[in-house]
């Protein structure tokens, strides 16, 4: 399938050093929640030069008008160029591609589990699934050092307030360097914060994503804790 082409709308900031990018949705592209696309940028500076590809989670619901991105901002070469792009700029998109999507039994409940920007693919999720489907709860764990630091942090609050298919445990592990109050959570994701809030569930799946590490961990967690392996998905986010 041909690359789409797609043109920058705008860029804001979701947390620090944190960017989300919205892209006009062509009228052919269709997606699942929770897959992810290839952006494919070449530095109008240099048109000669080798174009340059990034694989993102897509953040936006698949009902949207616009397509979504979000990523921590470092020094690379892609991302220089993806912050410096003007507003308009033409893009190239790839996919979408990937089976990270939520099962389709409604009787049985999710529990997310997201490290830093690894909240991506469920934002999607639960901006499609829980507006407009009747489904057994969904948790989410989101991890991160700080509040600052969590991307869509505030919409999930809200989210979370609005509905009760959604319990949301927030939990920061550097919360001394902040400079935002927080009187949630704080600390690793164990198993005891873990069973405390998945005990009730009856037969969930559950879902990780996050830098390696992270996602390595928490899955030999969830198998000392007598999870079943299909069971559990997850997806691991290298350098983000």
């Amino acid at each position: 399938m041909p690359p789409h082409e797609v043109i920058l709308k705008g860029r804001e900031s979701v947390a620090e050093r944190t960017l989300a990018f919205r892209f006009s949705k062509p009228a052919s592209f269709e997606f699942f929640a929770g897959q992810a696309v290839d952006v494919e940028l070449t530095d109008p500076s240099r048109p000669e030069a080798d174009v340059l590809k990034h694989t993102f989670s897509l953040t936006s619901a698949p009902r949207e008008t616009e397509l979504t991105i979000a990523t921590r901002m470092r020094d690379s070469q892609f991302k220089r160029l993806l912050a410096t792009i003007p507003v308009g700029a033409r893009a190239q998109l790839e996919g979408p591609f990937g089976s990270f999507t939520l099962h389709e039994d409604r009787n049985r409940s999710a529990v997310f589990i997201a490290g830093g920007i690894g909240i991506t693919p469920f934002r999607s999720i639960l901006r499609d699934a829980l507006p407009t489907v009747e489904r057994a709860p969904i948790v989410l764990f989101y991890s991160n050092p700080r509040p600052q630091d969590a991307a869509f942090l505030g919409e999930l609050q809200t989210l979370a307030a609005k509905t009760e298919r959604l319990i949301l445990i927030a939990t920061m592990t550097k919360i001394e360097g902040s400079s935002i109050a927080w009187r949630g959570e704080t600390g690793r994701i164990t198993p005891q914060l873990l069973d405390r809030h998945t005990r009730k569930l009856a037969a969930p799946i559950y879902y990780v994503v996050g830098p390696p590490a992270m996602v390595g961990g928490i899955r030999e967690m969830l198998a000392s804790l007598g999870i079943r392996e299909s069971d559990v998905r997850s997806e691991e986010f290298f350098g983000y």
